[in-house]
């Protein structure tokens, strides 16, 4: 397995999206809303959520203050896509300040990788 920590400004989260592996979150700082099988639930600090492999999800930062999480995968794989995709920062509270054609390139770069590291993206609809 393997263990990362998150950090989810505002606004922030992933879009719909499975994969071949299992997830679970610890909330231990703020909330999020969190879309799982077509529900969704208001996660707040000490709340654990597990999602199983395959199972259709997302997360999202609501409110005005950033959320700290973590995160465990089994098995261990999604830290390498991570730091695959991921823009380095100062600090791990720190959010990339990235232009409109960087975003647009690492969304892509973000689709390119995702196959291989057994992750499906899904439209909003899903």
């Amino acid at each position: 397995m393997c263990l990362i920590y998150v950090h989810v400004p505002p606004g922030g989260g992933p879009g719909p999206h499975r994969h071949d592996f299992e997830e679970t979150f610890v909330v231990l700082e703020g909330e999020i809303e969190v879309t799982f099988r077509g529900e969704s639930i208001t996660a707040k600090a000490g709340r654990t959520i597990h999602v199983p492999a395959n199972a259709p999800h997302q997360f999202t930062n609501a409110t005005d203050r950033p959320t700290q999480m973590l995160c465990t995968c089994e098995p261990a794989g999604q830290d390498e896509f991570f730091r695959a995709v991921g823009v380095p920062v100062v600090g791990p509270t720190t959010v990339a300040n990235q232009s409109e054609e960087d975003e647009r390139a690492q969304l892509e770069k973000i689709e390119a990788l995702a196959p291989q590291y057994d992750t499906e993206l899904l439209a909003d609809t899903e």
